[in-house]
């Protein structure tokens, strides 16, 4: 039996703060699939398996700031995830004490918007996979060559259906 995962989210809607109303998903979807696919998941990564993270949604221009500065290649992208894992592991007892903060993932809406309409399917779809590599790359998961890719591809695939979200097939 699965054990029950508790999540502390935080999202940041920069870009509607920029460019208006931007209503493709709500904070309260993107807390629920979060919560779906970390159930699904089943992390071992924090005692009492209760997790933080953060959520930016953001323009082109403020992640090509982010991919340069971090990635050093000077142009728009449409995903980051910055894990704290990586950098941070908190000891036993703060691991215990408090939600584990597994990191940032930040998705420009610019990016997203173009690569739906150019696959044309929803942009609540485009969000929703982008969102989902975020997090595998916050769990630990990369994609070095072909296969790692392919089988990450498949998670992801799998955890949009788990959130009622099919893959259109090209």
């Amino acid at each position: 039996m699965p054990i029950p995962i508790q999540l502390e989210m935080t999202v940041q809607d920069c870009f509607e703060q920029e460019h208006g109303s931007f209503s493709a998903v709500s904070s309260k979807t993107w807390e629920t699939w979060f919560l779906n696919w970390l159930q699904s998941l089943q992390p071992t990564l924090s005692p009492n398996h209760s997790y933080e993270l953060c959520l930016r949604l953001t323009t082109d221009a403020e992640i090509r700031e982010l991919n340069s500065l971090y990635r050093h290649q000077n142009q728009p992208t449409d995903v980051l995830a910055f894990a704290s894992l990586e950098v941070d592991v908190p000891d036993a007892d703060e691991r215990e004490a408090m939600p584990l903060y597994l990191g940032d993932i930040v998705i420009s809406i610019e990016t997203a918007r173009k690569q739906a309409q150019a696959q044309q399917h929803p942009l609540q779809q485009e969000l929703a996979w982008l969102a989902a590599h975020g997090l595998l790359h916050l769990l630990g998961w990369d994609h070095p060559d072909e296969a790692s890719l392919l089988h990450m591809l498949n998670k992801q695939d799998e955890l949009l259906q788990q959130v009622g979200i099919l893959m259109q097939q090209d």
